[in-house]
């Protein structure tokens, strides 16, 4: 199965400050047929303004990563953690048994894009953990940056999934992993691609469930995530 979502299907959250597009139910959208896919509770594209940010919050049992697309993010932790997250730059914060953390857009002039995923982890009630890398993509090829620790090189979640990044130029071909008996989750960041006969542009977003390997098509140049899910 394979269900194509457009981005104008998203449900839009306007703040002035905060303009957040979200794929699946959050805060004051709630869709109990859209709640989740698997272990993926959250997926929010964000757009923050400059000098705005999310104050001091709590978190608890779960996987929270985050991957900045313009601009950068400030964070800030009750673990003594602090960092500035810049494109090219992926962030995992493991709440565990519960953390606070603040995220601010520091510029004064420049706003703030970014991918928020969260996913439900195996275990509740571990040690809360944060990381930080930039990764390299390399052309032509899927870049693994977050997996349960089996993948090498990338930051390490309790679940079983894995979060790899592409940026296929036009008519470069990719292969998205066997999911037989998985979910897969894709996104276009940006650019246009075709899966499986279908196009998808900027915004979209593809779900499957239990499909063999499926090659992918660049349109034009595009900006990719995918999530491989139990």
């Amino acid at each position: 199965m394979i269900q194509v979502i457009p981005s104008e299907q998203r449900h839009l959250s306007d703040h002035g400050w905060l303009q957040t597009r979200l794929h699946f139910s959050f805060a004051d959208y709630h869709d109990p047929s859209n709640v989740e896919w698997g272990p993926l509770r959250v997926f929010n594209d964000d757009t923050v303004q400059p000098g705005r940010g999310f104050d001091f919050h709590p978190h608890r049992d779960m996987e929270i990563i985050s991957v900045v697309l313009e601009g950068a993010i400030r964070h800030r932790d009750s673990q003594g953690n602090e960092g500035v997250l810049r494109p090219g730059e992926v962030q995992v914060m493991s709440a565990g048994r519960g953390i606070l953390h603040s995220e601010f857009n520091p510029s004064p002039d420049e706003p703030l894009r970014l991918l928020q995923i969260w996913i439900r982890p195996r275990t509740r009630g571990l040690d809360p953990r944060y990381a930080q890398r930039l990764f390299e993509r390399e052309a032509g090829a899927w870049t693994p940056v977050v997996s349960d620790g089996s993948v090498p090189g990338t930051l390490p979640i309790d679940q079983d999934v894995t979060i790899q990044l592409a940026a296929p130029r036009l008519g470069e071909r990719l292969t998205l992993p066997d999911g037989t008996g998985r979910r897969g989750y894709l996104f276009v960041i940006a650019g246009r691609v075709e899966l499986a006969g279908r196009t998808l542009g900027a915004g979209d977003q593809a779900r499957l469930a239990d499909e063999p390997a499926h090659g992918l098509t660049a349109l034009e140049d595009a900006d990719l995530i995918f999530l491989d899910l139990p």
